[in-house]
């Protein structure tokens, strides 16, 4: 170095002044901030610099020419090789902030000092941005608020009547607490949404279940419950048992026994009432029992569940449309509703109409708690079983009450937590686990803005609806009421409904977006039942496999595969039994305390919750792991390919379509470059990567549907002949039952999945320039 110096002098001593400019910050956003570099501290004026008057004389000019420019080669390259190292070194300090960030073991920023340029100006505007806090310490901060007492406190007030009935007194009593809670809060924006919706409600008579033997009618069961959309008027039939009324089920029993008229027996469980009533009316079935079975659910031989029929969300008299008050409407309903007549009877009743049943015994498989069970009657018995249905429509105004914590960067991208408000019964793990867990929520997350500085990039909507019971009604009117902008703001909806109904099980239903936030959450709290590990621990690094499938009876269901919004459903359960008391009167405050630990998983839940809510707000880029659809697109692929030649016989190739995930595999790459080569403090660039990757789940919809007439257009989880699941099920006829291919409707199903994954990833790969319809 010493040597380097000197020859920096004698080069310097013999030349005039100079300078050198290096620019050392990145030219992105603007910042144009440079370092001047003076290579001579003579006279700046630029004067004349006196040569020396002794050289030596054997030294010619052209060498020491030659000389100069090798030490001025020099000179520049420790200079630049200076820059780099400090350069270097900047940089990597800033990644290894920014993984310490991710992985929640160090401290990272909120929100960075933004600079910002006005054209033409080569000064620098510093704004200072929201105080710092790092996530860390958000997650203990949320932990350390968390309240037993104050859930505890929420619960009781389920207690204080016996039905929150969705548009009843005691519905609407509940909302306009849940309203002035969010006002204590002190929340930025609380609001209500009114609906006005067509209900079916009890009749001013009961529903009655009846025996018909030798002219003689015995009463089998006069229920207090009821089912919502049943076909009302009375109906008689042959009794038929169908196990859990799945399709399989009906498959197997109509090999020897024709189902057109009878009266079919159903047990709960596996899936929906409304899908066991769809399934028996395909069977041309007149009527529908169903019983919740002693073996699954214990202690409910006397009780009897609500329910709906109806194959759908939201209003089944607008489907489509948002029942806004004055709002007209074509003559028109779901095609979900069935006109089927459905009651709900207790496992007393249906042993009694068992042990009159004198036909054959059920399979092993199908008997359940039932000592008795039979599939029907001998033939030649003329035993009859009558349905008396009196349910009676309703016009009735709901109220979906809301309260949000505005972002303070994007306001207009937010988070919605919502959960089921109403509920037949008392409702307290139905609905009041739920409303406890939003409004404790609410309460901390608004503190923690109020009180500790937090600033949150994002905003989060706490959402409380009614009409859960009829199926996710005040959600889905939700829905379709700002559908036009919901799908472009909306990034994640998180539900609480039913969050604990035991304890020694963890219950989740997700899309695969939030797979990996998942994950890391679950590493982060603690397990209830031991705090020396985490639910990560519970569940096991295989946990993905053990994700169960959104069922009409989530409220999650319509934001997925209506809206296109990721969805997450987190619990706890019990393993090896269903919560006894869900959806019937016996669903009270002192049943539900017979699970282990109460407080402690009610705050599990909670915290899971919060901790999704506040990380998906908190981060600069959107914690969605947009690469994960890939995966299951592959996975699907290799479900297809055992049937590619029998594809080709036709005439027809699957190669489109596995050329259309290899396209979406390649934008999701090229998004994740993009990701890693931008300007992690450029907001305009991270947005718009931001909305590239919170489009991902709206694009699965099929865009070559109608909403109104398929309304669950999801090609992964929706419902209907477009999705990937009724193309396999197609094609595996191709195996079984080649005669019943719908050559036709085949090609149709190819096509839908085909260009909805191209189209997807066209959008995932950017901008229109960037993107073509070449496979």
């Amino acid at each position: 170095m010493d040597h380097a110096r000197a020859a920096i002098s004698n080069l310097l001593s013999g030349e005039p002044s100079s300078y050198t400019r290096f620019s050392i910050a990145r030219q992105t956003d603007g910042d144009n901030s440079h370092v001047e570099m003076k290579l001579s501290a003579d006279d700046e004026e630029g004067g004349e610099i006196e040569r020396p008057e002794h050289l030596h004389a054997s030294m010619a000019q052209p060498q020491r020419s030659g000389k100069k420019l090798c030490f001025l080669v020099i000179a520049a390259f420790l200079l630049l090789l200076i820059g780099f190292l400090i350069g270097y070194l900047s940089y990597r300090g800033r990644m290894q902030l920014a993984a310490r960030c991710l992985d929640g073991s160090g401290k990272c920023e909120i929100t960075p000092t933004a600079s910002y340029l006005v054209d033409g100006d080569e000064t620098e505007e510093e704004v200072q941005g929201p105080p710092v806090l790092y996530w860390p310490d958000l997650k203990n901060l949320l932990s350390d608020k968390l309240s037993t007492k104050y859930l505890e406190d929420n619960l009781r007030r389920r207690g204080s009547a016996n039905s929150f009935e969705a548009g009843q007194s005691e519905d609407q009593e509940m909302a306009a607490y849940i309203h002035d809670q969010f006002n204590k809060f002190s929340l930025d924006k609380v609001w209500n949404d009114e609906h006005y919706i067509k209900l079916q409600v009890r009749g001013s008579n009961k529903n009655k279940v009846s025996i018909l033997n030798n002219g003689q009618e015995e009463d089998l069961e006069t229920p207090d419950a009821f089912v919502a959309y049943s076909e009302s008027g009375t109906v008689s039939g042959k009794p038929v048992y169908v196990n859990y009324g799945m399709k399989t089920d009906f498959e197997k029993i109509q090999k020897s026994v024709a189902l057109n008229g009878t009266i079919v027996i159903v047990r709960a469980g596996k899936i929906t009432l409304a899908e066991k009533v769809a399934n028996a009316k395909e069977a041309k079935a007149a009527g529908v029992l169903m019983y919740l079975d002693p073996f699954e659910y214990r202690n409910t031989d006397k009780l009897i569940p609500f329910g709906h029929a109806h194959l759908g969300t939201g209003d089944p008299f607008t489907p489509g449309f948002p029942s806004f008050n004055h709002t007209q409407f074509p003559p028109v309903e779901s095609s979900g509703l069935p006109h089927v007549a459905v009651q709900t009877i207790s496992s007393d009743a249906a042993a009694k109409l068992f042990r009159k049943m004198n036909g054959d015994s059920c399979p092993e498989d199908w008997r359940g708690g039932m000592l008795s069970c039979r599939v029907t009657t001998q033939q030649g018995n003329e035993m009859m079983v009558k349905l008396d249905v009196n349910n009676a429509m309703a016009d009735k105004k709901i109220l979906n009450i809301f309260g949000a914590v505005t972002g303070f960067e994007e306001p207009d991208r937010y988070v919605v937590i919502g959960a089921q408000r109403d509920s037949w019964g008392p409702g307290v793990a139905k609905a009041g686990v739920g409303t406890a867990i939003l409004l404790e929520l609410a309460r901390v997350i608004g503190d923690m803005v109020k009180s500790d500085g937090y600033k949150p990039r994002r905003s989060i909507i706490f959402a409380s609806w009614s009409a859960g019971d009829y199926g996710a009604v005040g959600a889905t009117e939700w829905l379709e009421g700002y559908s036009a902008s919901l799908h472009a703001k909306a990034f994640t909806y998180i539900n609480l409904d039913a969050a604990v109904l035991g304890a020694d099980h963890i219950k989740i239903s997700a899309s695969p977006l939030l797979y990996a936030l998942l994950e890391r959450t679950m590493k982060g709290v603690k397990d209830p039942a031991t705090s020396s590990r985490s639910l990560y621990n519970r569940v096991g690094s295989d946990w993905v496999k053990g994700v169960v499938p959104l069922g009409l009876d989530n409220a999650a269901f319509p934001f997925l595969v209506y809206s296109g919004i990721p969805v997450v459903s987190f619990g706890f359960c019990s393993k090896d039994e269903e919560y006894a008391f869900l959806g019937t009167t016996k669903d009270t405050l002192e049943n539900l305390k017979t699970i282990e630990n109460l407080n402690a998983v009610l705050r599990a839940a909670a915290e899971v919750a919060g901790q999704i809510a506040l990380r998906l707000t908190h981060d600069h880029e959107l914690f969605l792991d947009f690469g994960r659809y890939s995966e299951e697109l592959l996975a699907y692929q290799g479900k297809f390919l055992p049937y590619d030649e029998d594809v080709k016989e036709l005439g027809l190739t699957l190669d489109w379509l596995f050329f259309a995930r290899g396209d979406f595999q390649r934008a999701a790459d090229a998004l994740r470059r993009d990701i890693a080569n931008s300007d992690k403090e450029n907001k305009v660039i991270r947005r718009a990567l931001n909305d590239r990757i919170m489009k991902v789940e709206y694009d699965f919809l099929s865009p070559y549907l109608s909403p109104k007439d398929a309304p669950f257009r999801h090609i992964f989880f929706g419902k209907g002949s477009h999705t990937l699941q009724s193309l396999l099920e197609h094609l595996q006829l191709l195996k079984t039952s080649r005669s019943s291919v719908d050559e036709n409707m085949l090609r149709e199903q190819l096509a839908l999945v085909t260009w909805t994954i191209k189209g997807a990833a066209n959008a995932l790969g950017g901008d229109i320039w960037d993107t073509d319809n070449e496979f």
